[in-house]
Parts: C-alpha cells; sequence; structure tokens
C-alpha cells in the first residue's frame, strides 16, 4: 500500500481506477506485441485498439500517439532510478551512490514492469526502440531530463550549486553514457536476457573509473 507522507496510508484504488489500470496495461501490452511483431512504422493506432478489444477513442484517452505508448514503461524506470539514488546513503561518495543506485533499481524497475508486461516483452520493445529512429530520439530527449533530475539530486547531496559546479552533470553523463553503451552492446545478442543486461550494465559500470584514469597502460596484466 503506497504511503503519503501528509495523510498516511493511501486508499486502495477503487473498481473504477482498477479497470482504467486494467485497460491501460492491455493497451500497452498490445502495442509493444505488434510494435515488436511487425515494426513501430507498421503498427497503426487502429491495430493496437482493436487487439486490445477497445474503440480508436479508447486509445487517445490513454495516449496521445503511438510514440507515447512505446515509450510509457520509461517513466516506470526513470522513476525507480530517482527513488534508488534518493535512497542512497548519505555517506556514498557520488560516484558509488550513481553506481550502487543504479544496481539497486534494476530488480524493482524489473518488478514494476512485469506487473504491466512480460518482462521478455519488455526487453524485446527495448531492441525495437534501439533500431527505431524516431523511438530512439525521443527516448534519448526523455534520458536528458532524468540526467538533470539525478544531477541535481547529487548536487544537493554534495551542497553544490549545478549553475556553478558542473561535476554533478559530468558524472550523471558518464554513467548514463556507460549504460547505454553497455545496452547497445547487449542489445545486439538477440539471446540475451535480463541477467545477462544487469552484468553488463554493472561491469561497465565498474569500469568507468579505471577508464578516467590516465595511465590505461600501466593497469595492464
Amino acid at each position: 500500500m503506497a504511503i503519503d507522507s501528509a495523510t498516511g496510508p493511501a486508499a486502495p484504488p477503487g473498481l473504477r481506477e482498477r479497470k482504467k489500470q486494467r485497460t491501460r496495461n492491455t493497451l500497452i501490452r498490445c502495442a509493444l506485441e505488434l510494435f515488436t511483431a511487425k515494426g513501430y512504422e507498421a503498427a497503426t493506432v487502429d491495430e493496437i485498439a482493436a487487439a486490445a478489444d477497445v474503440s480508436q477513442r479508447t486509445f487517445f484517452r490513454y495516449f496521445a500517439n503511438k510514440e507515447e505508448v512505446a515509450l510509457s514503461l520509461q517513466a516506470v524506470e526513470e522513476e525507480h532510478a530517482l527513488a534508488a539514488l534518493l535512497a542512497r546513503p548519505a555517506g556514498e561518495g557520488p560516484l558509488t551512490a550513481v553506481r550502487n543506485g543504479a544496481a539497486a533499481s534494476w530488480g524493482p524497475i524489473c518488478r514494476a514492469i512485469a506487473e504491466v508486461v512480460p518482462v521478455a516483452l519488455h526487453l524485446r520493445m527495448q531492441r525495437t526502440i534501439e533500431s527505431t529512429p524516431q523511438l530512439l530520439a525521443a527516448r534519448l530527449r526523455r534520458l536528458g531530463a532524468l540526467e538533470e533530475r539525478l544531477a541535481a539530486e547529487l548536487a544537493r547531496r554534495e551542497g553544490l550549486d549545478p549553475a556553478l559546479d558542473p561535476r554533478p552533470r559530468v558524472l550523471v553523463a558518464a554513467c548514463c553514457g556507460v549504460m547505454r553503451a553497455a545496452a547497445r552492446v547487449w542489445s545486439e545478442d538477440e539471446n540475451a536476457g535480463l541477467d545477462d543486461l544487469v552484468e553488463l550494465m554493472t561491469r561497465h559500470l565498474d569500469q568507468l573509473a579505471p577508464a578516467l584514469a590516465d595511465d590505461w597502460r600501466g593497469g595492464r596484466q
């Protein structure tokens, strides 16, 4: 049950809200199934609505367009990523907090997504996004906004003014770039699963500090 700090435990959703959430989840699942099977450009709003057994008008009550439904689960990832950083102990350094926050967020993200669509479908959709220029551009715009929120939280933790000190933005941009690089490697292997993605991201993040060191040759074994 959700907790509201001002009013105490939040009331469970009523029947109407539960029905609306089921309809929204069904639309997301049907859309992602069509996008991954036919391609984003080929799938239409009419096909999504028909697969979900609702009218086109109902689709547009929940989503403004195909792009919005295609990226609807990214909001889940974003909120969990920010919450995980907010939860890190104050004593952790910036890089450690970002790395540990990212690692801690992957389990909750997967569980939250699994309440909407099968995780395997979500992973297939990630590959579709990577291969669809319109969706990839939209995703990157959203990630840019998330980076600003994460950088603001790092600045708050460290008592910095992000308008004057670029380090929070630099660190967040580096970490997000590393995770995107790992995701690209993962997306090239169609047989790779969630555990492989988490392992790749963790391994790549753990190489960030050594990669930023000047003496790469001295670290060779």
